[in-house]
């Protein structure tokens, strides 16, 4: 055997190796904190398990500001990643800055698409309406992909009742990289709303609009009452995510 191959066949069981460490220790802390509160599920991932090495990722849409608060009581310094697309709506970029500013929230980062990237695959900013899921690799993830390499673990602010995928959400999981944390997986709507009420969380502005679910400008539209919530995203086509869950 060569030695290339050899590395190459060690780096593979290295890869493996690390992949079921990081399954066995996501399937233990979803057992162990499957009835745990969302703060408390926060607090454990914030200070214990990955203290210094977690980061939040936040898209600053219509739901966001709830699990943004529920952080803030914990750490105002915790990294949150917002992926600048390039796309977004300008009440969505007002909204991240008012937000963050009332929450005291002192270390959002805002990545954006590398500019060569764009330049070569994407140089009329029109790839939306040809390849939806390319312009999100493009856009979403692999930016976000290259800022989480300093982390070993982010939240998502991702719930069970959004439904497709997110159906049987665990509060931990595993990729092959990193644990990411769910800690609102059994919030409903009502939970959201009322939280939004009962703590003076100030509304994406479009959420008035009939947007319940808030992406980049060309790929999301209003909603009716009695839509999926997801509804408006990517309308007319079988894309329900953008991609960077399922960053490996």
């Amino acid at each position: 055997m060569s030695a290339s191959a050899t590395n190459a066949r060690l780096t593979a069981v290295a890869d493996i190796a690390n992949d079921t460490a990081l399954t066995v220790r996501a399937r233990r802390l979803a057992m162990q904190y499957s009835s745990a509160e969302a703060l408390e599920i926060l607090r454990v991932a914030i200070t214990d398990e990955f203290k210094g090495r977690i980061a939040l990722v936040s898209s600053f849409g219509a739901e966001s500001a709830v699990l943004l608060y529920l952080a803030a009581q914990i750490d105002k310094d915790l990294p949150v990643v917002f992926l600048d697309t390039e796309k977004h709506f300008a009440q969505t970029l007002s909204y991240r800055k008012k937000l963050a500013a009332q929450l005291g929230l002192t270390n959002v980062i805002d990545i954006h698409p590398g500019k060569e990237e764009v330049a070569a695959r994407d140089p009329k900013g029109d790839l939306w309406k040809r390849d939806a899921d390319a312009c999100c690799t493009l856009r979403k993830v692999e930016p976000l992909g290259d800022a989480l390499n300093e982390y070993d673990a982010w939240i998502t602010g991702r719930k069970q009742f959004h439904g497709g995928g997110r159906i049987n959400l665990p509060a931990f999981e595993a990729t092959a990289t990193h644990i990411k944390v769910n800690p609102l997986i059994r919030w409903d709507k009502e939970a959201i709303d009322g939280y939004f009420a009962a703590n003076e969380l100030p509304a994406h502005p479009l959420t008035a609009q009939g947007y319940p679910s808030i992406g980049c400008w060309p790929c999301t539209h209003p909603a009716g009452a009695d839509d999926d919530i997801r509804a408006g995203r990517w309308r007319g086509a079988a894309k329900t995510e953008c991609g960077i869950h399922g960053l490996r």
